[in-house]
């Protein structure tokens, strides 16, 4: 029943619950209200989490179950049923109700409170110890203040004097408490007080039934933020072409006990339109206040989330034999919906605020020895009598030490997506650096960078080689024509042969690139396919383009593959050129 019920609804977000304690209503014992217990969750990597509770719950005379879960739900994600074929669901209610809850007695006033009626010596500051009954504290019921106040004004607590009547034999004696300097009881005081205290209710009304139902089988899902899941790769190199890659997971719960549930960690982030909107069914105006993991403008927050912004009405799993787990978590499969790709861990038990890693799954994939140099674009040189001296000495630090990067890139001939996340990269046990893996899709590749190649030196430098006055008139305006001209000298200074990737990006447009460079150019309306990633230029705002820009102009990008022996040198040469007025 857990899984047919449970694969239904998998997709959406986590919930916060109140804590489930035995209380009374202001009338009288009403007994506990039994928590609806977690079923499933699917948690996604930018924090957010779909729950599914359900259970056999308790139903009054009146084919009510009363509920002390009220979660914090994204508006339009709360969504209450009954699994009772024999019980429609008619109506849900969420209430603010004064109740009673029992809790230790802290101090001397909060002990006389809890014993009523019990004997006892008073010590006062002024006069002799006297032996009395503790007969009653007076206090103003929440009736009574309703009765008293405006007709729009809200429920409040009872307001409890801070006197003591206590029957003495002359009588009934009035003492103020902070007038009490000390008592003792005649026998043991109980040590439980009973306060009053608003607590948030949620009422699932249900058609009545036969007499003998006191039971019905209901449930709820819903979208809320409070479990995230982090992911990381280790990636072990054989030095052969063939790396092992094993995924783990954490999972960090900043929302609710969880006791044996079953655990979809999700690989893409949804669209979720209205996630800052929290839903009127919970009487909450503000959500919880979270930790930095859960924060959107944190830098570790979603920097693993991948772009991936589809969203499908449910989970249609398929299962694999089992990949392992960890203490009583057991990876038993994964599921695929469109974009969306699961990994299920069935019989997670994690209490609010403690972390858990979970290994997920291992698989084997080849990859080649990458050697890449990007060189960023620089600002035109007309741009650059706009900069200040100390953005002048920065752009010098950016630009006079490029640097080959090594990388190695896998190709993903596996079962899984990969997904965005650090990447531990180790030959055998020797640690050779961290990377960052990116989202890559079944059958694409992906590149990983190991280090700084500082065997390869490389040597760039560019410089004007014309500049023509009005060579351009456009839209009533003079334009001259600047012509650059670049060189890039690389070194190998390794015992073995590589293969280089050059990219050098330009502003303007390319004229020439010798060794069979390849030419891509684009303007600035297609500027975020022209930067990987949004990743624009350190000094990127340092000045406002100008409007003309791109149309006269745009970016261009000139890539090389290159083949160095060992000891081996080469250039590559490119020209471009710019309008400007």
């Amino acid at each position: 029943m857990k899984r047919e019920t449970g694969t239904i609804f998998t997709m959406l977000l986590a919930a916060c619950l109140w804590l489930g304690t035995a209380f009374c209503g202001e009338s009288g014992p009403e007994g506990a209200f039994p928590t609806l217990p977690i079923d499933e969750i699917t948690v996604f990597k930018d924090g957010h989490t779909f729950v599914l509770h359900e259970g056999e719950m308790p139903v009054d005379e009146t084919g009510t179950v009363i509920l002390d879960t009220l979660p914090r739900p994204v508006i339009g994600t709360f969504w209450p049923f009954s699994a009772d074929p024999g019980r429609k669901l008619r109506s849900v209610k969420s209430s603010k109700r004064i109740v009673e809850v029992d809790r230790t007695a802290l101090g001397l006033f909060s002990l006389l409170r809890a014993n009523i009626g019990a004997e006892l010596i008073v010590e006062e500051n002024e006069g002799e110890p006297y032996s009395a009954f503790i007969e009653s504290i007076p206090e103003r019921s929440s009736k009574e203040l309703r009765a008293n106040s405006p007709r729009d004004a809200p429920d409040a607590l009872p307001e409890v004097g801070r006197i003591v009547l206590f029957k003495t034999d002359n009588g009934t004696r009035v003492v103020p408490v902070e007038s009490i300097r000390k008592v003792t009881f005649k026998k043991p005081p109980r040590s439980a007080v009973r306060d009053r205290l608003f607590r948030d209710l949620l009422y699932l009304n249900l058609d009545k039934g036969s007499e003998t139902d006191r039971t019905a089988r209901v449930g709820m899902v819903y979208l809320q933020k409070g479990i995230r899941w982090v992911p990381s790769y280790r990636i072990v190199l054989d030095g052969k072409g063939r790396a092992t890659i094993k995924l783990q997971a954490t999972l960090l719960n900043e929302m609710i006990d969880l006791e044996d549930v079953t655990a979809n960690l999700v690989i893409g982030v949804p669209s979720f339109a209205f996630k800052e909107t929290i839903d009127p069914i919970s009487l909450q105006e503000a959500a919880a206040q979270l930790s930095h993991y859960f924060r959107e403008d944190s830098r570790t927050a979603y920097a693993f989330s991948n772009a991936i912004m589809t969203q499908g009405a449910r989970m249609n799993e398929y299962r694999r034999p089992s990949q392992g787990g960890s203490g009583g978590e057991e990876l038993t499969g994964s599921g695929k919906d469109e974009d969306l790709f699961i990994f299920t861990v069935e019989h997670v038990s994690l209490k609010r605020g403690e972390r858990l890693v979970v290994p997920l799954v291992e698989f084997e994939l080849d990859y080649n020895d990458v050697y890449t140099l990007d060189l960023p674009i620089k600002p035109p040189n007309d741009f650059r009598r706009h900069f200040s001296n100390q953005q002048q000495q920065e752009l010098a630090s950016l630009f006079n030490a490029p640097k080959v990067k090594h990388k190695i890139r896998l190709v993903n001939d596996s079962e899984w997506p990969l997904t965005t996340a650090p990447a531990l990269l180790l030959h055998g046990r020797q640690i050779l650096g961290q990377g960052m893996m990116t989202y890559t899709t079944i059958n694409g590749s992906v590149d990983v960078t190991i280090t700084t190649a500082v065997d390869i030196r490389v040597h760039a430098e560019a410089h004007e080689s014309k500049r023509t006055d009005k060579d351009l008139k456009w839209d009533g305006y003079h334009y001259s024509r600047i012509d650059l001209e670049g060189t890039i000298s690389l070194a190998n200074g390794l015992d073995k042969t590589v293969e280089i990737e050059v990219i050098q990006r330009s502003a303007g447009r390319i004229d020439s690139a010798d060794s069979d460079g390849v030419i891509v150019h684009h303007d600035l309306f297609n500027i975020d396919d022209y930067f990987a990633a949004g990743s624009y230029p350190h000094w990127w705002h340092w000045y406002s383009w100008p409007w003309w820009w791109p149309r006269l102009n745009g970016y261009g990008k000139v890539t090389w593959n290159v083949t160095l022996e060992p000891g081996e040198k080469k250039e590559l040469k490119s020209g471009w050129h710019y309008f400007w007025r």
